[in-house]
């Protein structure tokens, strides 16, 4: 597969950040550094692993000093930006002053942090808490919905991904992702409302939402009838920004509730709004879950992760003497403070909904342009394009999807990969960016595709 030249000829937005001199171990000490001391099982991506040392808003540095666009957000989670100024500045005054005492002492922030996001959740979810990711905070609300309900069952969906711990990697249903000698036999999967991949072979609305009513069979066939919990992503992030129909999360969470379930909303890569129209991803589907599970963008990089649920709910974690180490770091709840009020004062959501409808369109344009494009899908800045190499047939394009982000690495863009075969190129910058931004990753892809179009 021949390198299309033109790459030369595009240029990044203008930055006028400059970033410091490296004088830092080389690349190649470091990946040799890496390779004899770090488990083989933290992966790289590319060929030639790319070193990152330093980030300004939506731009990464190498140790060259040459900059990239991170469409990917460090795995979706810089939200307001890298090292953003004032998120910086508050983080810096607490280090100085205190950074770590556990909960089992007083301290304000973790108080002051609970209460702001109380107010950005639905009427009555108002009792969060705190650990170190995404993965422990659906152990946690997996832990609470068992105790809560006294029943033991959970549904999970199919193509989704919650986690690498024990409980997160059952929920998860990738097989790419799971270990075999880690499933939990309580935990069940329901097809995804994937319409570009459905495994009934139909379309929507005439399917009449036979994906979402699969959760009843599941429940009746596998299942004493009763269960713990339901847990969804509503819009899948490793499994390739897959978008359900509008109704598919309340046909689920009415009948998951009818046996006994509670509903919890994986907001861990669609929250903090990201999707540009709501605040949660799941407020795109008109649906109020009995929890709410999130990391990532919460902290713009830091180890941080959270569960708010109802104050009913949340009394079954007294059950037992429990409590996270490090959840409620003083360090943490002032980055996840001063985060939540820079995706206020400067408009972040709004930012995703106008950037985030500007770039699907061109992409979709692209669409019209490229065979290789099957599907341009998402909401905002959580968006994916599914890579097929026939549309009749849609067979993954696995191989060329890596070939994009490698071309994409030396033209200055990065980008993530995501479905279960790796065909789909997940585009979730941090919500900073900007129109010449999104411009200029339109004009990545097109020169990309277009080479590998004339090269087949």
């Amino acid at each position: 597969m021949t390198k299309n030249n033109s790459s030369q000829s595009l240029k990044l937005p203008i930055c006028n950040h400059e970033p410091a001199a490296y004088d830092g171990p080389s690349r190649e000490e470091v990946l040799a550094l890496r390779q004899q001391y770090v488990s083989p099982g933290v992966i790289t991506y590319y060929k030639e692993p790319m070193m990152i040392v330093e980030g300004h808003m939506q731009y990464v540095f190498d140790e060259t000093g040459k900059r990239y666009l991170d469409a990917f957000a460090g795995i979706v989670t810089i939200s307001v930006g890298h090292c953003h100024p004032q998120v910086a500045e508050k983080v810096q005054q607490q280090v100085g002053r205190l950074q770590h005492t556990t909960t089992i002492y007083l301290h304000p922030a973790i108080a002051q942090f609970a209460e702001k996001l109380a107010d950005k959740m639905p009427e009555g979810l108002d009792r969060s808490y705190f650990t170190n990711s995404g993965s422990e905070a659906n152990e946690i609300a997996i832990l609470s919905a068992r105790e809560h309900t006294g029943n033991q069952q959970v549904i999970a969906v199919r193509n989704g991904y919650h986690g690498g711990t024990s409980t997160a990697m059952s929920l998860t249903a990738h097989g790419n992702w799971k270990f075999k000698s880690n499933q939990d036999a309580f935990v069940k999967h329901m097809h995804a409302g994937y319409c570009y991949r459905c495994p009934f072979g139909l379309e929507y609305p005439s399917c009449e939402l036979k994906c979402a009513h699969d959760v009843k069979d599941l429940i009746q066939y596998e299942t004493p009838g009763e269960v713990a919990c339901f847990i969804g992503e509503p819009i899948q992030g490793v499994g390739g920004a897959v978008t359900p129909p509008p109704e598919y999360f309340s046909i689920i969470y009415d009948i998951v509730r009818q046996h006994g379930g509670i509903c919890i909303a994986d907001e861990v890569q669609g929250g903090f709004g990201r999707t540009g129209t709501h605040y949660w991803s799941h407020q795109n589907w008109d649906v109020v879950p009995d929890m709410v599970v999130m990391a990532k963008g919460i902290g713009n990089g830091v180890p941080l992760g959270g569960m708010t649920t109802t104050a009913e709910i949340s009394k079954v974690m007294t059950n037992r003497v429990h409590f996270n180490t490090f959840g409620g770091n003083p360090v943490s709840m002032i980055q996840g403070m001063a985060t939540l009020e820079v995706i206020d004062a400067e408009g972040i959501q709004e930012n995703a909904r106008v950037v985030g409808e500007h770039l699907k369109q061109r992409l979709t344009e692209l669409q019209d342009k490229h065979q290789l494009i099957g599907d341009v899908r998402g909401m905002g800045l959580m968006l994916g394009v599914e890579l097929v190499r026939d549309r009749k047939t849609k067979e993954p394009a696995s191989s060329e999807t890596a070939e994009v982000l490698e071309q994409a690495k030396e033209r200055g863009l990065l980008l993530g990969k995501g479905g279960l075969h790796g065909n789909t190129l997940r585009i979730k910058p941090p919500m900073c960016i900007t129109k010449d931004d999104a411009d200029f990753m339109i004009e990545c892809l097109d020169s990309i595709l277009g080479g590998m179009h004339s090269s087949s």
